[in-house]
């Protein structure tokens, strides 16, 4: 009787132990962030390094709010998806209008730049990328700080979104950016999941915390796995495929996080060169993309587009391919990218497209920071502190590169 009552203690023990695999520490894996550079500036944190500190005192006041975000769901929008699952996310194509020439404003007509209100009806649009940023914020804090408050909120609202049976959101975007008379969603509505990236990232970060378990990860994997096979499968996804502009940038970026997180290497290296593709076709012999270039935003546009260009190259590291160093058949490459677009971000040129709004210049210091690591310039880094100017010290870039 003890030896059975024995046996069945070391039975359960070993499958808690099991069960709770990413308890044990481990080192992160992440495919859009440096690993390295965040290892440094842990070391730096953690040796009250004061050119860092600010940065991190940032974060942790952010993680600190991130604290009282959610959990959030798809099941708390108003507005039903024509598939009658609430489960399934819905937005509405931002910049599309009623017609004010309909009684009924149907067909939606579109106006470049210019955000239609209604949006904010549809909480899933909101929700998805303010819970993206959280969890990425939460799981950063989490590796720098040690401190399992911000691995548990992180995983709680990981789960709510898109693991617990009664609040997941069901791994395709069918109704995404509908445009109101015309179609109950598209192939740009893709757009909206782009954040997606971070969420493969932060799991990384999670990994060895009490609060991140074996049936979490698996699930996660299995969600993205569905997820992907939809984006590769579906008349929506294939549409988004096609896209031509930085929509097609963000699908490759998005699918190549998704590749590597499920382990299919041999898919990621044939996303990678798809990618580099896409760019031969996408960016014209002046280093710019005139899709971007007839937009009314033209310069949040070529900056957008260059941003996804580079997350799929820092990925593409993982796949043993250089897409930093590539040059395509037609002689195009990041570089160029690069080097054209830095005189306007830097503010050494006008720019002379369409800019209907203001441009946010901190968009641009990713882009900065990334020519000082990779094309080695070595103005950048000063370039972006005079930018930034007061809040150069708190930049969370400085905890990244």
């Amino acid at each position: 009787m003890k030896r059975a009552l024995l046996a069945i203690i070391g039975s359960a023990f070993i499958s808690c132990q099991a069960a709770n695999a990413f308890k044990q520490p481990v080192k992160p894996v992440v495919f859009s962030l440096n690993l390295q550079a965040l290892e440094k500036n842990k070391k730096r944190i953690n040796a009250k390094d004061a050119g860092i500190l600010p940065a991190y005192e940032v974060l942790i006041k952010d993680a600190d709010r991130a604290l009282d975000f959610g959990p959030v769901s798809v099941m708390e929008k108003k507005n039903i998806p024509p598939s009658g699952d609430r489960h399934d996310y819905m937005s509405l194509a931002p910049y599309h209008w009623p017609d004010p020439s309909k009684a009924d404003g149907l067909p939606y007509i579109r106006k470049d730049g210019q955000t239609n209100p209604e949006v904010k009806e549809y909480k899933d649009k909101e929700y998805m990328p303010a819970l993206c940023g959280h969890v990425h914020t939460l799981a950063l804090a989490y590796f720098f700080s040690g401190e399992n408050v911000y691995a548990e909120h992180a995983a709680k609202l990981l789960r709510v979104w898109f693991l617990d049976t009664a609040s997941r959101m069901n791994p395709n975007l069918n109704f995404a950016q509908a445009i109101k008379g015309v179609n109950t969603g598209r192939g740009a509505g893709l757009i909206d999941s782009r954040h997606l990236v971070k969420v493969v990232d932060a799991i990384g970060l999670l990994q060895g915390s009490k609060y991140w378990m074996t049936a979490d990860q698996q699930g996660m994997k299995q969600w993205f796995s569905d997820f992907l096979n939809w984006m590769q499968s579906s008349k929506i996804g294939m549409e988004e495929m096609a896209a031509e502009n930085n929509h097609g940038a963000f699908y490759d970026a998005q699918r190549l996080s998704m590749a590597l997180f499920i382990g299919d290497k041999e898919l990621a290296r044939k996303i990678v060169l798809h990618a580099a593709d896409r760019l031969d076709k996408q960016m014209n012999d002046e280093g710019l993309f005139p899709k971007e270039l007839a937009r009314t935003i033209s310069l949040h546009y070529s900056t957008f587009v260059v941003s996804a260009f580079f997350t799929i190259a820092q990925m593409a590291e993982k796949t043993g391919i250089d897409f930093w160093a590539m040059t395509t058949p037609s002689g195009k490459s990041l570089r160029k990218a690069f080097e054209t677009l830095r005189p306007y971000l830097i503010r050494e040129k006008e720019w002379e497209g369409p800019q209907i709004k203001t441009f946010d210049w901190e968009d641009g210091y990713p882009i900065l920071m990334e020519g000082a690591a990779q094309f080695n310039c070595k103005t950048c880094p000063d370039e972006v502190k005079n930018l930034a100017g007061d809040k150069s010290e708190r930049l969370r870039l400085n905890l990244l590169y």
